[in-house]
């Protein structure tokens, strides 16, 4: 493979002027088209060249393929329809039409505007034209005031995503919505998948439904990702089994997604449903609108069972909880709701005096309407009610807020003291397994600096909290200061057990007894006989005395592990000719050491 030899940097200078001057160019023409049609102009669009069609095959003789312009700069002029319904939107499109033509011969004469209307664009879909949706998608955009053009572009990468992954089983792309409707205002891009399940044979429809649904809405999170679309991208997955059934029972967004959807790709599933109900020949049966006249009446109950339910639950729950809240900030074990609130008025209205009597009969009020309503003696409650109720449990919680910041700041302070006594029994932890003597904390954990027995970053940490308890912090400050303490209480701990393992792991001796072995833990005062390749472990337990031994117990496995991680500081024992001799009177085998003499 020859490799091309790379642009001099005067032509590429070129290259980027021309560029540059031909979005000049582009922005010009945009403005004027603002001037005069600002109303209409749904979106402008930059279309990648045209290309010679090789596959050209003349219809008659003499015929030639479509002269090809290289020069010529494409430009999509996408139009509503005129606001006066006296006009002819096709007369208004020519019009714009000769319009852009003149403008562009006073800008650029190379761009070549294509005016369409919105509802040309839709009908090329109707009649199951994509090729233009292609070339939006590969376009660039010049003017775009609704996302409508960001639409069909992200549209087209997720619907080539989906057809590339499922091809023979997707039978309809839909693109619907308040934005494919045209409306003045949309915040979303929706679009909807029908797949064909009439002949699944390896699983039911429904977990295949499932299974399509969550692959297709996860590349629908990919094309908003790989096209920088911000809008809201919403995607929507039909079985075409389902389909058919919410067409037979006149569901209503079925109906609404058959008359304003636009195919972006279809097999001749969804083009058919939709002419049948421009021509009214898809009713709703009677079963059907009794359907829909019977689940009125169950909204309705349904409405007013969660009107209920909002006093019920809902509103209780919402003042009950940061009640009982309170009380556990202020030290008390979780109450239950009907100690919540003669806690409430003891503690904080009698005793402390930090939060008025009216709250907690606002608190009394709401737990009477819940409980009513749960024996049932309160049935039904108004839309006023409510009101009232919402307006008093809002004033509520306002009031528990600054209830709280109350207790915060008085029990800050305490919970303060409470991270500098950690922080300070973990420094003297440090200091007393490594058995460093010092006039003060500070200068011993320096000592363990030099020594390497600590990071820096450890010793820089106890620096900045060893005077927290003088220190007047705000909120954050104390946060910082809690997650330090943290990090700090942690990292000397684990440094502790890091050291303790090597020396607990220095003190052990790999034996040979028989055809066994066993794991030989040896310290100062006593020595622990662990089965090696026992599941369950046996363990022998042999205290030692002044170089006499104790009679050998055997123990649980448990009693071994809260032994080595209690030991402070293991002194490690030194194994002898004693300690052999009775390894072999406690296993009743001549015993050998795997890895290390013995004195």
């Amino acid at each position: 493979m020859i490799s091309q030899p790379p642009l001099d940097s005067s032509i590429q200078e070129e290259i980027k002027k021309k560029f540059d001057q031909i979005k000049k160019d582009l922005d010009k023409f945009k403005d004027l088209l603002l001037k005069d049609y600002r109303k209409n102009l749904v979106g402008v669009a930059l279309l990648p060249p045209k290309q010679i069609d090789k596959n050209f095959q003349p219809l008659y003789p003499g015929e030639k393929p479509e002269v090809v312009d290289k020069d010529a700069i494409d430009v999509l002029v996408l139009l509503s329809n005129p606001a006066d319904k006296k006009v002819n939107k096709y007369d208004f499109a020519d019009k714009v039409s000769i319009e852009a033509g003149k403008m562009v011969k006073d800008v650029n004469d190379k761009i070549k505007p294509q005016v369409l209307l919105l509802d040309e664009l839709k009908e090329n879909c109707f009649d199951g034209k994509y090729e233009l949706l292609k070339l939006i998608a590969m376009g660039a955009t010049i003017y775009d005031p609704k996302d409508f053009l960001a639409a069909i572009r992200i549209a087209e990468v997720h619907k080539s995503m989906v057809l590339r992954k499922f091809d023979k089983y997707i039978v309809s792309y839909v693109a619907a919505g308040s934005l494919f409707r045209g409306d003045k205002k949309s915040n979303d891009i929706d679009v909807y998948v029908v797949v064909d399940d009439t002949d699944v044979k390896r699983m039911s429809r429904f977990e295949l439904k499932d299974k399509l649904r969550a692959i297709i809405i996860g590349q629908g999170s990919e094309a908003s990702r790989v096209t920088g679309v911000n809008k809201q991208f919403h995607v929507q997955t039909y079985i075409l089994t389902d389909f058919w059934e919410s067409v037979k029972d006149a569901n209503p967004v079925i109906f609404t997604f058959l008359r304003d959807g636009v195919p972006l790709y279809d097999r001749g599933v969804f083009m058919p449903w939709k002419l049948l109900l421009k021509m009214g020949r898809i009713k709703p049966s009677s079963e059907a609108i009794d359907l829909q006249m019977d689940l009125g009446e169950k909204l309705l109950e349904r409405t007013r069972g969660k009107l209920l339910s909002v006093v019920g639950e809902d509103l209780y729950y919402a003042m009950l909880n940061p009640a009982q809240a309170a009380l556990m900030l202020y030290g008390l074990n979780p109450p239950t709701p009907k100690e919540t609130i003669n806690l409430l008025r003891e503690i904080f209205v009698q005793k402390e005096k930090i939060l008025e009597e009216k709250y907690v009969k606002n608190l009394e009020e709401i737990r009477k309407y819940y409980k009513d309503i749960e024996h049932g003696t309160v049935k039904d409650v108004k839309g006023a009610e409510i009101d009232r109720l919402l307006k008093g449990a809002n004033e509520y919680l306002q009031r528990i807020k600054k209830l709280f910041t109350v207790l915060e700041t008085r029990f800050d302070t305490k919970k303060m003291k409470d991270v500098a006594d950690e922080v300070e029994s973990s420094a003297k932890e440090l200091l007393e397994f490594y058995e460093v003597k010092s006039a003060d904390i500070n200068s011993g954990l320096k000592k363990l600096l030099q020594e390497k027995k600590i990071s820096k970053k450890q010793f820089e940490r106890y620096v900045e909290l060893k005077d927290m308890r003088k220190k007047k912090m705000n909120k954050a400050e104390s946060q910082k200061i809690r997650r330090v303490a943290k990090i700090f209480i942690k990292n000397a701990g684990q440094n502790i057990q890091s050291r303790k393992s090597g020396q607990i792991e220095n003190s052990s001796f790999l034996i040979k007894h028989g055809d066994k072995k066993s794991r030989l833990y040896l310290f100062e005062n006593v020595m622990f006989i662990v089965a090696e390749g026992n599941e369950k472990k046996d363990v022998m337990r042999v205290g030692i005395s002044k170089n006499s031994f104790e009679e050998a117990k055997k123990v649980d496995i448990k009693e071994f592990y809260d032994y080595i991680s209690e030991i402070r500081n293991p002194k490690i024992g030194e194994i002898t000719e004693k300690h052999i001799k009775e390894l072999e009177k406690v296993l009743g085998k001549k015993v050998s050491l795997s890895m290390m003499g013995f004195k």
